[in-house]
């Protein structure tokens, strides 16, 4: 290559592919990553904890507009100012997915307030511990109203905003419980099996209509949602040292907020163009299967010879 044709190519774009590996592009990388989202208004419900908050933290880091909603109002002013301080934008609104007169007047706000809405993002839940028959019927309705419900009340305020903009991206928070139950889960199961569900239905109603959606299922999540209360952090580490690989197969190990909320910004992103209606496993290789321990064999059945 002589220099007059070195130097048309550096102009016409190629300079990014000529210093692959340098720190020139890394930097560019690094600009590229900010303004990913850069313009994008996202929604998320429940994401004043936990992978919901990772969530917003990485889409503002990512140049989006983000309004949020959860039960906690002084978390979620707390997630707010954490953005802000950062250089980011952030709107909390107070709402509880159970009731739909506050998830619609979530959304409208923060289209109101943004202008439009391009990804959604609808990870409230909760948890419903109790064997079968011992779960209370209250209990039961509170972790279906919360979580597939409210799923389903996010949607259907959601999609007219999109349909509105001709295209978006909802994900929603299924879980592997959807696939692998508990004996103490029923609720929680029921309810995750049926986002994995809706999520199908929606994605075949507006798939021309430029609507993706799909569902993340995690795995077990380092977050206040598995963590006990109380629990001292040396406690806690040690639990998961140990719980790990008794737990979890593949990676043997829980995943951070961080880790799921990064598979929530690649299937909102422009990345799967041709993805929808899926329900992707993130849970570091554990519904591939069990590694099988095998307890020691006895000497008296050992095989001989």
């Amino acid at each position: 290559m002589n220099r007059r044709t070195l130097l048309t190519a550096a102009a016409g774009g190629t300079t990014a592919a000529m210093l692959a590996g340098t720190p020139a592009a890394a930097e560019h990388g690094a600009r590229e990553s900010k303004r990913r989202f850069h313009g994008k208004v996202v929604v998320i419900t429940g994401a004043t904890s936990g992978i919901g908050r990772a969530t917003a933290l990485a889409f503002a880091a990512q140049g989006a507009k983000v309004g949020f909603c959860g039960r906690r109002t002084q978390l979620g002013h707390e997630v707010v100012a954490q953005i802000r301080r950062a250089g980011g934008e952030a709107h909390y609104v107070q709402a509880d997915v159970r009731h739909e007169d506050q998830v619609k007047s979530f959304v409208d706000q923060i289209v109101a307030r943004y202008g439009r809405l391009d990804i959604a993002v609808n990870n409230a839940g909760i948890r419903g511990p109790g064997l079968p028959h011992e779960v209370k019927l209250a209990e039961w309705d509170d972790v279906l109203n919360t979580n597939t419900r409210g799923t389903f009340l996010a949607i259907k305020h959601e999609v007219p905003h999109m349909l509105r903009n001709k295209g978006g991206v909802i994900v929603c928070t299924s879980s592997l419980s959807a696939e692998r139950a508990r004996p103490d889960g029923a609720a929680y199961s029921a309810s995750k099996a049926g986002i994995n569900g809706l999520v199908k239905a929606v994605a075949l109603a507006y798939a021309t209509q430029g609507i993706r959606i799909n569902a993340i299922m995690p795995g077990t999540t380092d977050t206040p949602f598995s963590r006990p209360p109380g629990i001292p952090d040396p406690d806690w580490e040690r639990f998961k040292a140990l719980w790990g690989p008794l737990n979890v197969g593949g990676m043997e190990r829980m995943a951070t907020a961080d880790e799921i909320a990064a598979a929530v910004l690649g299937l909102a992103s422009g990345d799967f163009p041709f993805m929808t209606g899926a329900c992707v496993h993130v849970d570091g290789g554990d519904s591939a299967g069990r590694k099988m321990v095998m307890p020691p064999i006895p000497a008296a059945v050992t095989p001989s010879g």
